[in-house]
């Protein structure tokens, strides 16, 4: 006879300390389980910084509304326009929310002044407000312009600390004045891609003046950086035609202390107006000078002379930079970011040599060296074992040159890495990833009574008596036997099994890759994002192995992969539940079948792409999103051999 107990109701408060222990994700499905998870999950240690995110629609009213319960939320709401259900919406946001939203984003909209300012009264506790690209605010120039409107505005933004404005086009020095007059404490301002005229006004032909009506000038800025230098931390003037003057200008402002500054994409700047920036702000702890590509080598050693805090530096796509003051950067104690992608001319020899220094040193916790061509497997050996064990994510795409050499090296001497992305090491085999030394030609025993011919040197090659070597890139490696494969269930450490904590892993167009190492390494049940696109000897093998093994997946790439097929998507996606986002371009085994198998078991699915899948025919993708409540976003351009392009 069998006998079911019930297991005693633990306190909410029990619950919510052993829920603590799991990841996000983890406790977004544990409060699925059951009503006292699902309360325990509403502990208050859980919903600090909580945002939402959701189009506007009929359903989204009675969210708002449910919202009200929380005590503290974030809003992102998108496609917002001038319809009565948009404003309505608004006007749920400030009944029900009012006081206790702590920020507010509305991305892709075309709201009118009228339903924004009827808003932003009732939002007296928000603290970031996110206007980036509402251009439909201050196309007439009248935002703001009435006092009492301004009054009502100022005392409900008394207390904002982040002002998005970036890409707004039609922002002046009126407007711009009418709004920060109303947010006297900012602590973070941004008004990156603003057409901002930092010496010249293109209307007048003259230098800038003050109070325009047209755009925001330098004169402007410096007057607001002037009035709120002392509670101001963080600037971003990225994609704007600064110039060097206009930066000395701006960084020398009295009182002005800045912790985070961002350049991206100021190409006029010079490593002069960089040291004159380290110089006068040397409490930096973020600086973003990516794409500022006349930058040199001595703004890096302008960097690391002076900016002894600084813990973010990102310097991609600065093509100029070479290797030359990279170890005396290595000497930051603070400097935890690293973004060196797209900077062509350094190979990383210097990063060693700053490293392997006996002074302290920078604790690096996550460093990209994407399309640094130069790097070589030395390097990376040496790298590997000098940056210690607060690395968390690695960037390494398209260095092109790295072998398994470099990939057993992470393995071994990186077990904590979360992100690994290695897509483009063409070199890269199921060796490197199995942790194992692939057997040479030379390591070969050779057979004693084998009789060599003649040797010819090279000049007989055109006579037919002598052919070249095939170059290391054309040589295929040798395949992993099954007697091999028994090696590596013996052997410790070194292979990627080693990387316990990977979240993401990207091993795309690693074209040497099969499944042998594939169905052998990747068990990571805490992998949430990993790409396999372009990997051609992959099959349905790998990805089954992969859905049973990394059941956490909700981002999976596999696109341009053409043995993956109907019957691996079936055996596969029952074991993806949190699967939103799938990738399967170019798979020509896939067919209308797989989008029957998305809409059985992928209820979460966010984003789809299967592009030029030949078989995939249109009717069936729209039968597939109208099934699916989630599907935002899905491409098939080309698909069933059409010659257009949808984003649905």
């Amino acid at each position: 006879m069998l006998i079911v107990m019930e297991s005693p109701h633990l306190p909410t408060e029990i619950i919510s300390y052993i829920l603590s222990f799991l990841h996000v994700t983890d406790r977004k499905e544990a409060s699925l389980v059951c009503k006292s998870w699902y309360d325990a999950c509403q502990d208050h240690q859980f919903q600090k910084n909580v945002t939402f995110k959701f189009p506007v629609s009929t359903s989204s009213l009675d969210f708002i509304s449910a919202l009200a319960r929380r005590p503290r939320c974030g809003l992102v709401i998108s496609h917002l326009d001038g319809s009565s259900l948009s404003r309505q919406v608004l006007m749920e946001v400030g009944l029900h929310l009012g006081p206790r939203l702590d920020s507010l984003s509305l991305p892709g909209s075309s709201i009118t002044e009228a339903s924004l300012l009827g808003l932003l009264p009732h939002l007296t506790g928000l603290h970031k407000l996110d206007l980036q690209g509402l251009d439909s605010l201050f196309m007439s120039g009248a935002f703001l312009s009435r006092e009492e409107q301004r009054r009502q505005v100022q005392n409900a933004l008394r207390n904002l600390e982040e002002l998005d404005l970036s890409d707004l086009r039609y922002l002046s020095d009126l407007s711009f004045n009418r709004l920060t007059s109303c947010t006297p404490r900012l602590r973070h301002l941004s008004l990156a891609g603003c057409h901002i005229a930092f010496e010249f006004d293109p209307y007048r032909g003259c230098p800038v003046g003050f109070g325009s009506s047209a755009l925001v000038s330098l004169r402007n800025l410096l007057s607001l950086l002037q009035k709120q230098a002392s509670t101001l931390h963080s600037l971003d003037l990225s994609r704007t035609s600064i110039t060097p003057e206009s930066l000395r200008s701006i960084v020398q402002v009295p009182g002005l202390r800045l912790e985070a500054l961002s350049l991206r994409g100021c190409k006029e700047l010079t490593d002069y107006s960089m040291e004159i920036l380290c110089k006068h702000q040397n409490g930096l702890r973020m600086l973003d000078l990516s794409a500022c590509t006349e930058l040199t080598s001595r703004t890096v050693l302008a960097v690391a002379t002076e900016l002894k805090e600084l813990q973010s530096l990102s310097l991609s796509q600065d093509w100029k930079i070479t290797d030359k003051g990279l170890a005396e950067l290595m000497m930051l104690p603070c400097l935890r970011s690293l973004d060196l992608s797209e900077c062509f001319h350094v190979c990383g020899g210097d990063l060693v040599k700053g490293l392997s220094s006996p002074q302290p040193k920078a604790q690096l916790e996550t460093i990209s060296l994407r399309n640094c061509t130069y790097i070589r497997d030395a390097v990376m050996f040496s790298l590997t074992q000098l940056l210690g064990r607060n690395l968390r994510e690695l960037d390494l795409t398209s260095c092109v040159y790295l072998t398994d050499l470099s990939v057993r090296a992470i393995a071994t001497y990186q077990p904590a890495l979360v992100v690994l992305r290695l897509s483009w090491c063409k070199e890269i085999s199921d060796w490197g990833l199995l942790g194992m030394v692939e057997p040479t030609k030379d390591c070969e025993p050779r057979d004693k009574e084998e009789e060599k011919g003649p040797s010819f040197t090279r000049t007989f090659g055109n006579m037919g008596f002598f052919q070249p070597p095939s170059l290391p890139f054309q040589e295929k490696p040798r395949l992993v036997t099954e007697e091999d494969l028994g090696a590596f269930k013996d052997q410790e450490g070194a292979s990627l099994l080693a990387l316990r904590s990977l979240q993401e892993l990207d091993l795309s167009a690693c074209s040497k890759l099969t499944d042998t190492s594939i169905t052998q390494v990747l068990r990571f049940p805490d992998l949430q994002r990993l790409s396999l696109s372009m990997l051609p000897e992959i099959t349905d093998d790998s990805l089954v192995s992969v859905a049973l093994h990394c059941r956490s997946l909700t981002s999976l790439a596999l696109s341009h992969c053409p043995q993956i097929s109907d019957q691996g998507m079936a055996r596969a996606l029952p074991l993806l539940l949190r699967l939103q986002h799938l990738f399967l371009a170019c798979c020509d085994a896939i067919t209308n079948e797989t989008l029957s198998i998305i809409a059985l078991h992928c209820d979460r699915l966010q984003t789809l792409d299967v592009s030029m899948c030949k078989d995939i025919t249109v009717h069936q993708v729209d039968l597939l999103q109208s099934r699916l409540p989630f599907l935002e976003k899905v491409q098939c351009r080309f698909a069933n051999g059409a010659d257009f392009t949808m984003v649905l």
